[in-house]
């Protein structure tokens, strides 16, 4: 497979160029870790999450983040599950969302596991691809070694995979850079700013404007914050032009003992930007902005 990603003819530059007035909205389906005790909303299995991808789908999302859980509902990098998560979202005929795969769903799992599914599936458009490691309180070190990231993203490269940039810290954005710089992480890149993680950065406002200065002028962008955090972070990122992401992975209340959906969490973004004077992209329109080829059913 080789969606053409990364060819320069190909690559759209940013986007003020593509569908200024839009938003793309990610929904974040389901984590590693929280389970239905906290929320029996938050689906784990295959059918469950392609069900709320489709539902996300229809209610504004442009493009899901999947996570795969095992059959004791904790997080799996196992690629049958992607394989059978995506065969079910696309079962619908008339979804094109965009599908985004993590390569952090299991700490547990070496690397050549974390990117197995990236490396042999069809049908992965996106994938994370996280900056760096951190001391992710209060569970462990979320490693993300030099060595793992530059076979990441040379993997994706020759997939055709866009990577998901994902920043914890402000000296993940140097990392970002580095393999950039070495060819090893294709341009322009597309950045999730994720704020609010206990060992990252908080989630505030400044923090949100200070890594937003700091990525190149061709990169696009989206930012997410966690719990409490996630209304201010959207807020923000509509203010200051771009992406939002929402979901039960990064939030389990729609407000203060309210248990959220991820459809709800969706149609509250869209509602959100639709005030803000624009409109949420569609899946046509985000493969665009983020520089994907047309999906080919």
């Amino acid at each position: 497979m080789d969606h053409g990603w990364g060819r320069p003819e190909q690559i759209r530059r940013g986007p003020s160029m593509n569908h200024p007035e839009r938003v793309v909205v990610t929904a974040a389906l389901t984590g590693a870790v929280t389970p239905k005790d906290i929320n029996e909303f938050i689906p784990l299995t295959p059918a469950e999450i392609a069900a709320d991808a489709y539902a996300c789908w229809k209610a504004g999302a442009a493009v899901v983040h999947l996570h795969m859980r095992d059959d004791a509902g904790v997080g799996t990098m196992s690629a049958d599950k992607f394989a059978e998560t995506i065969r079910l979202i696309r079962a619908h005929e008339d979804c094109d969302v965009v599908v985004n795969c993590t390569t952090s769903g299991d700490n547990r799992a070496t690397d050549a596991e974390r990117m197995h599914h990236v490396a042999t599936l069809d049908g992965v458009e996106m994938a994370s691809y996280d900056a760096g490691s951190f001391n992710w309180m209060p569970g462990g070190v979320f490693m993300n070694s030099p060595k793992f990231l530059g076979e990441l993203g040379e993997t994706m490269m020759k997939r055709g995979v866009k990577p998901e940039i994902e920043i914890f810290d402000a000296g993940m954005l140097g990392v970002a850079e580095y393999f950039m710089k070495k060819g090893r992480l294709a341009t322009p890149g597309h950045y999730q700013f994720c704020l609010g993680v206990l060992g990252g950065m908080p989630a505030t406002v400044e923090n949100l404007l200070y890594l937003r200065s700091k990525i190149p002028a061709d990169a696009t962008w989206s930012a997410f914050g966690i719990g409490k955090d996630h209304l201010p972070i959207l807020y923000a990122a509509l203010a200051l032009g771009g992406n939002v992401r929402v979901g039960l992975e990064d939030n389990v209340y729609f407000s203060k003992g309210v248990k959220a959906t991820n459809v709800g969490l969706v149609e509250r973004a869209v509602e959100a930007i639709r005030l803000f004077g624009k409109q949420p992209a569609t899946s046509a329109q985000a493969r665009e902005i983020l520089g994907l080829p047309a999906l080919v059913h």
